[in-house]
């Protein structure tokens, strides 16, 4: 069901062509007094980004690889600063210096209880070159090896154990089971959680080292034909990625809420592992080719069923003797230069111009990264491209905007967080940051987004033709009901009625966590999904991308449109078009299934402060929402607008979370033991999940502070 209030704008756009195409009449647009200029100008800025130029651009990126500090990063961070300079934008490259690892020596190698050597590795990377067109980049000599950030260094030898994905549901599995991990190297394949829960997890149970593989199951030949045939994870392909401990905090693991600047003095630094953010045990990501031998070998009792994955024997959860593995892993970890590229467009607006709309993507990748993180790069480049054309056109927008390329996302958030934490009083006026990763896997539009923002998504989308026909959000809500997966995700207490489409919620994984979970700043998060098998490895590069992503990069285009009118209508609309009903309904019902939890796991809590201040800040929102609409609104929309962007920061604790003080929003947090995945309310959810009463008694009271808060704001708003 559409809202009335939607943003209904219709330009009657064909998806290849822009030029000549009728306008519709203006409608009556949620924020706007009158949308008839705007209307001029969105329509003026999707006839600019090129499929065409958006594919010459991802080429470049990805010519060769890019590590986070390596000199080649530091060639794409020249080559996206001399774009944004080209399109009129004020540019900047700001530096900061971070403690991050590069391998030297990876040896990995599997013998039985005989001492027969079973696997020496790890196997490089490589397809067969006359399959199916080989591929063209796998043998460049500046790929390092397959390696994870974050990890010590370390020369162990042990027993091994298969413990799935590595959840603490698997670990406590295992505990039932009495087959313990420690002292063990654990064995855990891809999926279920962030990596460097994985580790954390095994970590707190006393393992030696943790290897991390990928299963065919998961992501390769189960699921389709494997690279180069087709887009799945072929036999030696390896994920890499951070373990960094990302639930305790992101960024440079030695200065935690302060900017790693290069005039930050080492003394200012943390210098005890105990305190920072990183595994004191060593891990390597494996392909499933190195893994194949050791659980083939591996004993004892099988493993629970739906640990099985996709090779072809019967996978045991081992701990008897019958597999050792050497890991000899050197990590050269010294402090790195690492480059922010941001670029500005000054705001026009006297109150409101400092009221800054920030946008985003990373940059560095662990080798190519064609679609991670390069596809977005395009993407944002070609929404640069039309912001320019239309400065040249005399627009000026009301508040300042700001895009930024992230360094060093891929190594743990890096270049954000710094670059937050340096701007971090500016950012408490900041409107929106918007930001896209993994632009482009394929055709099927996805976005996540705080629930204030949620609506304001949709409406961008019902805006942007999709290069499959209709609009995007005709195609996103199509893929939604048509997919089991993505169907089954919108199944959620906050899920809208009338089928119309989920927006995820914010987690982490990408550069968003320190505006809206640190800082409190609004935010989305877009892409575009596909039968992406390839994350992390050698593979995700050019030649995959024009086989498998986007051939003629019309999802480029098409990802370009929608990024960029989200940075328009945030920058030039009257009225911050905030919607705090829908927050106020998903908080509701994340309070409702709490205390149904709490219920269930027989902890004896008082929920009605919460309860109360979250029917508080909803009916809050109603009244708010009404003068948003009104059109006399605009007498004093400074006013309003400040007071709607102080609402999402009362949603915060200066306290922070228990056991990692620096989230501190009471409503999204990625989980201690999820990572990537949000936890709504979190506080209070983990606090049930550990069944600890005084803890959960304590995060609700935070909540309900908070939420009362927030409506105080709202309220006074509303008067």
């Amino acid at each position: 069901m559409r809202r009335f209030t939607a943003w209904t704008v219709s330009l009657l756009i064909l998806p290849v062509a822009f030029s000549g195409v009728a306008q519709t009449p203006a409608p009556q647009v949620f924020g706007y007094k009158s949308f008839s200029q705007q209307a001029k100008w969105d329509h003026d800025f999707m006839a600019v980004p090129s499929a065409k130029l958006a594919g010459e651009e991802l080429k470049i990126l990805t010519a060769a690889p890019h590590w986070a500090s390596s000199p080649e990063d530091h060639a794409t961070a020249l080559y996206v600063a001399e774009k944004f300079r080209a399109a009129g934008l004020q540019t900047t490259i700001q530096p900061f210096r971070v403690w991050l690892n590069k391998p030297v020596t990876i040896e990995i190698e599997a013998f039985d209880a005989n001492g027969k050597k079973l696997m020496s590795g790890p196997t490089p990377e490589h397809v067969d070159a006359k399959a199916y067109g080989g591929d063209p980049f796998q043998n460049d000599p500046r790929i390092l090896p397959a390696f994870n950030g974050s990890s010590p260094s370390g020369n162990v030898t042990a027993d091994v154990v298969y413990a799935n994905f590595g959840t603490l549901e698997d670990f406590k599995k295992l505990d039932s089971l009495g087959v313990s991990v420690k002292g063990k190297i654990v064995l855990v394949r891809y999926g279920g959680n962030f990596r460097g829960v994985k580790v954390y997890i095994a970590q707190q149970r006393g393992a030696a080292g943790v290897l991390i593989y990928s299963d065919p199951g998961d992501d390769g030949y189960v699921k389709g034909d494997m690279y180069p045939r087709g887009p799945y994870r072929p036999e030696t392909g390896v994920q890499r990625g951070s373990v960094q401990f990302l639930p305790l905090y992101p960024g440079d693991p030695e200065t935690p809420g302060v900017a790693s600047t290069p005039e930050l003095p080492d003394s200012a630094r943390i210098t005890d592992p105990a305190k920072m953010n990183q595994p004191s045990i060593p891990s390597n990501p494996i392909s499933y080719h190195d893994a194949a031998p050791i659980l083939q070998a591996l004993d004892g009792p099988e493993s629970p069923r739906e640990w099985q994955g996709g090779l072809p024997f019967t996978y045991h959860l081992g701990g008897t003797g019958a597999v050792k593995v050497h890991m000899h892993l050197v990590q050269d970890y010294k402090l790195r230069a690492i480059w922010d590229v941001v670029g500005t467009i000054e705001g026009s607006d006297p109150d409101q111009k400092e009221d800054w709309v920030v946008a985003g993507n990373h940059r560095d990748a662990w080798v190519y990264g064609a679609v991670d993180p390069n596809s977005g790069t395009a993407a944002m480049l070609e929404t640069v491209h039309g912001l320019g054309e239309l400065l040249k056109q005399g627009w000026k927008p009301k508040r300042r905007i700001v895009i930024c390329s992230w360094d060093a996302e891929e190594e743990g958030l890096m270049g954000s967080t710094e670059w937050t934490e340096m701007h971090a009083d500016h950012l408490k006026h900041a409107v929106a940051y918007f930001n896209t990763d993994v632009g482009v896997a394929g055709p099927d539009f996805d976005a996540s987004a705080v629930p204030s923002l949620k609506e304001f998504v949709r409406d961008v989308t019902r805006q942007v033709p999709s290069p499959k026909g209709g609009t995007v959000y005709e195609q996103w809500q199509a893929s939604q009901q048509s997919s089991p997966r993505r169907k089954g995700r919108a199944m959620t207490a906050d899920t809208p009625a009338g089928g119309v489409v989920m927006v995820g919620n914010l987690g982490s994984g990408s550069d968003y966590t320190p505006f809206i979970q640190h800082l409190g700043v609004p935010s989305t998060d877009i892409g575009s999904e596909g039968p992406y098998g390839v994350y992390h490895s050698v593979f995700d590069n050019y030649n995959w991308f024009i086989k498998f992503a986007d051939p003629m990069f019309v999802y480029e285009q098409q990802q370009a449109r929608v990024f960029g009118l989200e940075i328009l209508h945030m920058a030039d609309a009257d009225v911050l078009p905030y919607d705090y009903r829908l927050y106020g309904k998903d908080v509701m019902g994340y309070v409702a299934d709490a205390q149904r939890q709490a219920t269930d796991a027989k902890l004896s809590v008082d929920f009605s402060a919460a309860t109360a201040a979250a029917n508080r800040f909803e009916a809050a929102g109603e009244k708010v929402y009404a003068l948003q609409s009104a059109s006399a609104a605009g007498a004093n929309e400074a006013k309003l607008n400040a007071a709607l962007r102080d609402a999402e920061t009362a949603l915060l604790n200066d306290a922070g979370l228990p056991r990692r003080a620096w989230y501190k929003h009471t409503i999204y947090a990625p989980g201690e033991y999820t990572g990537y995945a949000a936890v709504v309310i979190p506080g209070v959810t983990e606090g049930i999940e550990a069944k600890d009463g005084a803890r959960t008694q304590g995060q609700l009271d935070a909540l309900a502070a908070a939420l009362n808060r927030s409506a105080t704001i709202l309220e006074g708003a509303a008067k």
